[in-house]
């Protein structure tokens, strides 16, 4: 079972290391961390996507709001949020498989965003599933460096809010 995490922190150095540690203390994984500022440039948000059992991910929540640093902790699942992950990746090609490599960016909604005469750099973003697809059907090429972001995830937007 997957969680995300939205967690809003201060913006200040340590935080960071704060949050890291409490996962690591108990031993909670860390699927996926992506921090950035918010529009408040003292905040800043930290996406975590965390597996477990029930237990485990309720306790994980409990920790996250008795530290200091935190602002406020919003969980979602899966299914009731819209999220994001973006890849770079290079890959070697020739001309025997250039045009294949095309139609997969193609097929895929994959973007050429750089090449010379014998690589190039891929971008994608969408689901975290999608760019596992991406990286398993560029298997028989070469691929030289992939660079991912964590996954980013907002609630689905409600009537609501």
């Amino acid at each position: 079972m997957k969680k995300i995490y939205s967690v809003l922190v201060e913006n200040r150095s340590g935080v960071l290391a704060k949050v890291s540690g409490l996962f690591s203390r108990r031993s909670f994984n860390i699927d996926s961390l992506a921090v950035g500022e918010t529009d408040d440039p003292t905040i800043s948000c930290m996406t975590i996507v965390s597996s477990g059992n029930e237990r485990t991910l309720q306790q994980i929540e409990k920790q996250l709001n008795k530290k200091l640093d935190i602002i406020k902790v919003k969980t979602f699942d899966e299914s009731h949020s819209i999220s994001r992950e973006m890849m770079l990746m290079k890959v070697k090609y020739n001309k025997n498989n250039r045009r294949d490599i095309m139609e997969i960016c193609e097929i895929m909604k994959a973007d050429i965003v750089d090449m010379s005469k014998t690589y190039m750099i891929i971008q994608i973003c969408d689901v975290p599933e999608k760019i596992k697809l991406l990286i398993d059907m560029f298997a028989s090429v070469s691929i030289v460096e992939v660079a991912r972001t964590g996954t980013l995830a907002l609630p689905k937007c409600s009537e609501n809010e």
